[in-house]
């Protein structure tokens, strides 16, 4: 059987070249827009439970417009969904990213100029000109130069892009620095250093690392694995993990949240997965 989350058909339409995967009465090729309000959700069905989010900046492949909803799948990971359609725009060619836990776009290049709205970690812009301090992005708008970082110049330690989530509040679902889950905190850790990752903690336990033995030591980047949850390690014997538990991303004694978890019913942990080596 499909996963739905990663089969971009709906009863109307399908995406080319699914042709002999799917029966959809329709195939097109479908057309990139791009995120351009702070957040948008992806959801199962028009107007239905959130699956995940977006955030400004990154693309959508839109196969159909219905009723204000867009049904496709983003670029970073093909989860398929539903985007409200007044929450994506033309399609941007993006240089930068957001390399902080989150900033503002203002009026001019000036601290004291009226803010227009946030940009969270992760969200894309293309720098157009250059001032002292600030970056001027497609719109005529800046962003504070410290803020942003290059495409082309990834991070390379993920525990160093989960532990700038630390403090944010849990949401199921969540993909920004206003509310994030445990899959989305791993996939914005990943993502940001140039490591596919899907979406969901049973997608990316599959994907994700190389299974080590029971009883390895943990090393900063570790992934542990539950049913339904996921963790990163920060050293041997922490990990940070966005958890309703705390209700946060926060720091846990790997032992104390092993022990925790399973007596809360959780089961043991599935999977020790190194991200490299």
């Amino acid at each position: 059987m499909s996963d739905r989350r990663l089969t971009p058909a709906n009863a109307r339409v399908a995406e080319t070249g699914w042709e002999d995967r799917t029966d959809a009465p329709a195939y097109v090729a479908g057309s990139w827009r791009a995120v351009h309000a702070p957040l948008a959700d992806l959801r199962a069905t028009p107007a239905g439970a959130r699956d995940r989010q977006l955030v400004t900046g990154e693309r959508f492949l839109v196969l159909e417009d219905r009723e204000g909803w867009s049904f496709g799948r983003t670029e970073r990971d093909g989860y398929v969904g539903y985007v409200e359609s007044a929450k994506l725009g033309e399609d941007a060619d993006a240089t930068y990213f957001v390399a902080v836990l989150a900033s503002h776009t203002y009026t001019a290049a000036d601290m004291r100029s009226p803010e227009i709205g946030p940009l969270s970690f992760g969200a894309r812009v293309r720098v157009i000109d250059e001032r002292h301090k600030f970056f001027e992005i497609e719109g005529g708008v800046f962003v504070p130069k410290p803020h942003l970082r290059p495409l082309r110049s990834p991070f390379r330690d993920p525990a160093t892009v989960a532990q700038l989530f630390f403090g944010v509040p849990y949401l199921w679902g969540g993909n920004s620095a206003w509310g994030i889950d445990c899959s989305g905190l791993i996939q914005a850790a990943c993502l940001s250093c140039e490591i596919p990752c899907p979406g969901d903690t049973d997608l990316q336990e599959a994907a994700l690392g190389n299974d080590l033995p029971d009883g390895t030591p943990l090393c900063r980047g570790d992934l542990l694995f539950w049913k339904g949850h996921v963790a990163m390690a920060v050293d041997e014997a922490t990990l940070i993990h966005a958890n309703a538990h705390h209700m946060a991303v926060a720091y846990e004694p790997a032992a104390k949240a092993i022990a925790r978890i399973e007596a809360q019913g959780e089961g043991p942990v599935t999977a020790h997965k190194r991200l490299s080596g």
